[in-house]
């Protein structure tokens, strides 16, 4: 199984020792999504534009703690899409994303350049 991620767990990211015994499969840009900032973490909607991820081989372990995790906030849902990678999970945010912030690059870990 496999999880696609784009911000706080993404490498180097301070959510990222959730990802301790995932396999990095590589880097994505995924087509067709919007990245808004949401201060400590993102929000990715689908959209006209691109967004910056890694591709992770998880265990179904990681995955019901990844659940946890977002569940805590209740403004995502998981959703199966296709990567290079294969089929892999994405989380998604389903509030309106109206008055957020988009980070035009796309990329989670640039949004405080312009």
């Amino acid at each position: 199984m496999r999880i696609i991620v784009y911000g706080s767990l993404r490498q180097d990211q301070g959510n990222h020792h959730w990802m301790t015994y995932a396999q990095l499969l590589g880097k994505h840009r995924l087509q067709g999504y919007d990245i808004y900032d949401l201060g400590y973490y993102p929000a990715v909607v689908c959209g006209e534009g691109s967004v910056e991820c890694e591709v992770y081989r998880i265990t179904p372990s990681i995955l019901t703690e990844l659940d946890e995790l977002k569940k805590n906030s209740q403004d995502y849902e998981r959703e199966l899409i296709q990567t290079p990678y294969g089929s892999a999970w994405i989380y998604l945010y389903k509030l309106p994303v109206d008055d957020l912030q988009r980070i035009e690059s796309g990329d989670w870990l640039k949004r405080h350049e312009k």
